[in-house]
């Protein structure tokens, strides 16, 4: 294979267009849900000083939407992604958004995907999101079975920092669900010389598995005095039913409150 077809270049970040995108994924993610809410017993975010590798579990269409608004976490770093080769088919916008395609089912395919990753990863103050089980997966499948590329790219990595965050939709008192996050324990790649590709992807596997598993239990409280709110949508269902409400509150001489029973502050109704 030639040196030209080898060559990799650093994904497109179009800032305006970013810029842009953000305000679109922020209004469209409080359209959709009710908050976005992250685990308060998180893991500190770190800063991308070192560069950063965010590992991320798979649930849902909206984990893209919802890493966008989670970069603002990381303030002052460049933000990269791989994505679906198909899906960059239907969504061409990402290849201006610091996204690149990755062909998943190649070895082409996988070799482009370290050799860009590697790119990323040479610079301070960057960031590389990374859906590492590839594919669509539901919060409580075990193993979380990833895919072997991430600890092939940490095995090659001389200094960068691993954290693995965990996602989970979930509908709770509201009529729109809640997007749920928890942040894991960093792993600095230098503390761990000369592991082996295989052995960081079980590491990585094992560290995103336990930040999944207390963000499920934290989910099955339906307690949001357990999260800190950092997108907050509507509330209430709207129509004939909450005119109904608002009504009723009026006659009753109170404010009318649209949600049921004020989860941003009092937790799950009873």
């Amino acid at each position: 294979m030639s040196a030209a077809a080898n060559a990799v270049k650093l994904p497109h970040r179009w800032e305006w267009l970013i810029g842009w995108f953000r305000w679109y994924v922020r209004r469209f993610v409080r359209k959709n849900f009710h908050a976005v809410r992250l685990s308060k017993t998180s893991a500190p975010w770190p800063t991308a000083d070192t560069p950063l590798v965010v590992v991320l579990n798979h649930p849902s269409w909206w984990d893209p939407m919802l890493a966008v608004l989670l970069t603002d976490a990381i303030p002052g770093a460049e933000h990269y992604g791989a994505i679906d080769a198909e899906a960059v088919k239907k969504y061409r916008v990402f290849n201006s958004l610091g996204f690149f395609p990755v062909d998943q089912q190649s070895l082409r395919g996988a070799a482009h995907f370290l050799r860009t990753a590697e790119l990323i990863m040479s610079a301070p103050h960057r960031a590389l999101w990374l859906t590492v089980q590839g594919r669509f997966s539901d919060v409580r499948t075990r193993p979380l079975d990833l895919r072997s590329g991430v600890g092939h790219l940490a095995a090659r990595l001389g200094d960068a920092v691993i954290l693995p965050v965990a996602l989970e939709y979930a509908f709770w008192n509201e009529k729109t669900p809640e997007a749920l996050v928890r942040v894991g324990t960093p792993i600095a790649v230098r503390d761990f010389p000369g592991l082996k590709a295989k052995e960081w992807t079980e590491r990585i596997e094992a560290a995103l598995t336990e930040t999944l598993d207390a963000l499920n239990r934290e989910t099955m409280t339906r307690d949001p005095a357990l999260f800190t709110p950092m997108l907050t949508g509507k509330v209430g269902v709207g129509g004939v039913y909450d005119a109904g409400r608002r009504v009723a509150a009026t006659v009753r001489g109170q404010r009318f409150d649209p949600s049921h029973g004020d989860e941003l502050t009092k937790g799950p109704a009873q």
